[in-house]
């Protein structure tokens, strides 16, 4: 049966109707993630927040890195999910698939909260390099599929070992504290299709 909360600000919309615990906790969780870090958010104080059971997150998620990864993914996925489905994974050039990476970074720098988005983003990747993504675009084996079609001899583990160091240097130039110029992004964009592109080792 699913929970519902008991109450309080988070637990509800505009009116009386309550929020699912299931949203009120990511609803929750973004707020303290982007005023307090991370780290610093506990999951007690997620669910008292909620004002949910004190197990509601693991009753929901299982544990805080599984509600960021569905927060993160929730928030930010669908701005990736149909460009990228759009492209042909044997025809389209690298450089454009690096271009269609790159363009919600370079959207969401512009807004405050997406900007703090990035950076939530950025800081658990690089502390949960394992984690356990569910959504299809999080993960890089179709990238690494599309990248070893496109270069002749490259092996789908340094296909895959290329992305990882690009998705690197997107996150960390993105993920900081200083916005991006226009000229900032394309050398981005060209050094990381650069690095993908590059002959496969014999």
């Amino acid at each position: 049966m699913t929970q519902t909360t008991r109450g309080g600000r988070a637990g509800r919309r505009s009116g009386s109707t309550p929020m699912p615990t299931r949203e009120a906790l990511l609803t929750v969780a973004e707020r303290l993630f982007l005023a307090d870090g991370f780290d610093s958010v506990s999951v007690r104080a997620i669910c008292a927040a909620a004002d949910a059971n004190p197990a509601a997150v693991h009753y929901h998620f299982g544990t805080k890195d599984q509600l960021t990864i569905a927060l993160l993914e929730s928030r930010l996925g669908p701005l990736w999910a149909d460009p990228l489905a759009s492209l042909d994974p044997a025809g389209t050039p690298i450089a454009q698939v690096v271009d269609v990476v790159v363009k919600p970074f370079v959207d969401l720098q512009g807004d405050p909260t997406g900007h703090l988005h990035l950076r939530l983003l950025a800081r658990f990747v690089f502390a949960h390099p394992a984690a356990n993504w569910t959504s299809r675009w999080f993960d890089l084996d179709p990238f690494a599929d599309m990248l070893a079609d496109a270069v002749p001899g490259l092996t789908a583990t340094d296909a895959r070992r290329r992305w990882a160091l690009a998705f690197q240097l997107i996150l960390l130039r993105f993920g900081g504290t200083e916005t991006l110029s226009p000229a900032a992004v394309t050398a981005l964009t060209g050094f990381a299709t650069a690095g993908l592109t590059a002959p496969a080792a014999t």
